[in-house]
């Protein structure tokens, strides 16, 4: 027997040694996953030198230069001390984006700000010691320490408090907060869709905080109920669909000690304008608004005058199709300039500002996407930078300078780099995964160099089968270069064709599919290890392409993304290895709108769909969301109703199964019901599973029922 034969036979011992992925595997590794306690997320201290970070309950720090940790406090005894909030009662739906609490550093990077069981705890990070400054049944939410350490504003159900950390003296800073006027907090769609997790702010000087308010009371009310108790209970929601009526939202500033707010006009904001981001100006003489319109295609940056209340403009956009928001103004610590990213050229990219707005430079350039700012050294001028450049499969990290100029790439590794920066950039936690490697988190210095593992591939891996993915190009609807990413079926054996299962979501927005990164013990391999061809396919109208690829979806959400999802499977069956009677596709939230869209709109390609939470009709969605992509319904009749599912439901010839949450918060129980009661009038049938969940997805035990359940649909019918 010839050398080479010897290792082809030793290589498939030891793939024949390692266990399948079956669904059990997948609750398995999650046990171990739990029990092997790695360390959790850094949060940097404000001198970049060091950050806290959890591993199980105990709360460490690190010190990069010393590749060295040591224990601050086990937040058991913080939690234990804590009285707990009450459970039960009706559902606030509180969304899912909204900030709440955590972990925050004092601006001296002394102590810690920790939010535990609803309770607020200071912990002085030399000594470990804390102190507890509230013990209330009612949770203290989005806690904030003041930028002198001295005291921490916070919400307590519909207003704005203020504790003093000396004396833990409370005052009560709003008095008029009610389940539909919020002081301080969010209504459910802004965070969801336009990424404002928080609405209240300290002023520079700790004298006063900024802080938006929410009056609810004209946005449509959902009727949700909770049928699992004796009798039913119900839990409206506040949720604006397109057309209706967004909160009114009102900008104020009211001094830290109490008194009567400030208020600054920022317009109409129930029908004509969004407050997108919003915030003090370095200087504190003022405040600042990014302010759209309702379908997002004008944007200006406004600055208020604290004194005069007067408004000044910053920095204008419009687009003809619509304006993505992605981040925040970036100030610098000169009191001069901050950063924004714009895809006014066409691709995202970072601009320099003055903070009168008057001078404008454009830092990065190309046919290619800045994905994130992640931090800023002034000192030797530059900006870090995570961005598409290289490859849009993968993501890297580059520096350059902030006058555009010595742009260097830091990342070597092929793959998908997710970068957590420390403050100046001194030091980095860069976790890198490709389609052949498992993620591994390394601590680098600024120029790149590494320095230690902070979080180690995981070993518990290695002991599962897990089938390669690889990315192929293909041509797309009109012409489009594009790419899936597919894993074949365990055995695989050339000349055979099998069973196909396409995953989609194929959304704006989301990361795309095909990517150079690692998959992991997931539902895509359980299906591959149960013999199906499994493959993803980008489509356009994703993000990190450009502007241009994405605005092919405009007033007609599903059109183009469905023709590019076609495409991608005839170019899997031109290879011979599919079987083209044996398609089926599965989604959530857009997947499942994707799903039954090609069940109904490409019946001769996909024979089985298995849709989650899916909407199937844009007229149900919400507001900030929908009207960005769509216009208001109005404006594109034509559109939303030639995209509405329901309509097409005599189109049905393959198998069918629809779950759905029934409390779902974000896409409604009525898109499901929608679309079973237009399949019952065109005597289609098709299957349904129901969960009592309060959330958009499935979790827990019932994720797993489902999961089984799903796994048995494709078995029995393709």
């Amino acid at each position: 027997m010839s050398r080479l034969a010897l290792l082809v036979l030793c290589a498939s011992a030891v793939c024949a040694q390692k266990k399948p992925i079956t669904l059990e595997s997948l609750r398995e590794f999650g046990r171990e996953a739990t029990a092997r306690n790695a360390p959790g997320p850094p949060h940097w201290a404000p001198d970049g030198k060091s950050f806290a970070y959890q591993q199980g309950k105990d709360l460490r720090l690190y010190f990069p230069a010393a590749k060295s940790s040591r224990l601050i406090v086990t937040l058991a005894a913080l939690d234990d001390a804590a009285l707990k909030p009450p459970d039960g009662g009706p559902m606030e739906w509180t969304n899912r984006r909204a900030h709440t609490g955590g972990i925050e550093w004092s601006a001296d990077g002394k102590s810690l700000l920790y939010t535990g069981n609803g309770d607020l705890f200071l912990i002085h990070v030399e000594t470990g010691k804390w102190d507890q400054l509230t013990k209330t049944p009612v949770a203290e939410i989005d806690p904030k320490l003041s930028p002198d350490g001295e005291a921490v504003a916070f919400r307590r159900e519909f207003d704005l408090y203020v504790v003093d950390i000396g004396t833990h003296k409370e005052t009560r800073l709003t008095s008029d907060g009610s389940t539909t006027l919020l002081n301080g907090g969010l209504d459910w769609v802004y965070p969801e869709e336009i990424g404002l997790s928080t609405a209240f702010w300290w002023a520079p000087d700790s004298r006063s905080l900024a802080y938006l308010q929410f009056d609810t009371s004209r946005e449509p009310l959902f009727p949700h109920e909770d049928l699992l108790k004796p009798r039913a209970v119900f839990e409206p929601q506040r949720y604006p669909q397109v057309g209706e009526n967004n909160a009114d939202v009102r900008l104020g500033v009211i001094a830290a000690g109490g008194g009567p707010t400030r208020w600054f006009d920022v317009g109409d904001t129930r029908n004509t304008h969004l407050i997108a981001r919003a915030g003090w100006m370095p200087n504190g003489k003022s405040l600042y608004v990014v302010r759209t319109n309702r379908v997002q295609n004008r944007m200006e940056a406004l600055a208020f005058d604290l004194e005069s209340r007067a408004a000044s403009t910053l920095f204008q956009e419009s687009d003809p199709y619509w304006i993505n928001l992605d981040g925040g103004l970036v100030f610098l610590k000169d009191g001069e300039r901050f950063l924004w990213t714009s895809q006014r050229d066409g691709y995202r990219h970072i601009y320099l500002y003055s903070n009168d707005g008057r001078t404008v430079k454009q830092v990065t350039r190309g046919n290619w996407e800045v994905s994130r700012i992640e931090a800023v050294d002034e000192t030797a001028g530059r900006v870090f930078f995570t961005s598409s450049e290289a490859t849009h499969l993968e993501r890297h990290l580059y520096a350059v300078g902030l006058n555009g100029r010595g742009k260097k790439r830091l990342t070597e590794e092929a793959g998908t780099h997710s970068i957590s920066m420390g403050p100046g950039g001194a030091y980095y936690l860069d976790t890198v995964s490709s389609l052949a490697a498992a993620p591994v988190t390394m601590l680098r210095s600024a120029d790149g160099t590494a320095l230690s593992v902070y979080r180690a591939r995981d070993a518990a891996a290695e002991a599962y089968n897990v089938l390669p993915a690889e990315i192929i190009p293909f041509t797309g609807a009109e012409g489009t270069p594009l790419y899936g990413r597919l894993i074949k079926p365990v055995g695989f054996e050339t000349g055979k064709k099998y069973p196909v299962i396409v995953q989609v979501y194929g959304g704006p927005g989301a990361a795309m599919p095909a990517r150079n990164a690692w998959g992991g013990i997931a539902l895509e391999q359980v299906l591959a290890h149960r013999g199906y061809l499994v493959w993803q396919a980008e489509n356009r109208g994703g993000p990190g392409r450009g502007h241009a690829f994405e605005t092919a979806i405009y007033h007609k959400l599903g059109v183009n993304e469905l023709a590019d999802q076609v495409a991608g499977v005839k170019h899997l069956l031109s290879l011979g290895i599919a079987d083209p009677q044996r398609i089926g596709i599965y989604g959530f939230s857009y997947g499942g709108f994707m799903t039954l869209n090609a069940l109904l709109n490409a019946a001769d390609v996909f024979h089985a769909g298995f849709a989650g939470a899916p909407v199937t009709s844009w007229f149900n969605y919400d507001t900030i969301y929908t009207e960005r992509y769509m216009g208001l319904p109005s404006e594109n009749p034509d559109g939303y109703a030639s995209t509405s599912l329901p309509q097409r439901a005599a189109n049905l010839r393959g198998r069918l199964m629809l779950v759905h949450n029934v409390e779902d918060d974000n896409v409604l129980f009525q898109n499901s019901l929608q679309m079973i009661d237009a399949l019952q009038a065109a005597d289609k049938q098709f299957e349904l599973m129901i969960y009592p969940q309060k959330t958009h997805g499935i979790t827990g035990a019932a994720s797993y029922q489902m999961n089984e359940m799903l796994l048995e649909f494709f078995d029995r019918n393709l």
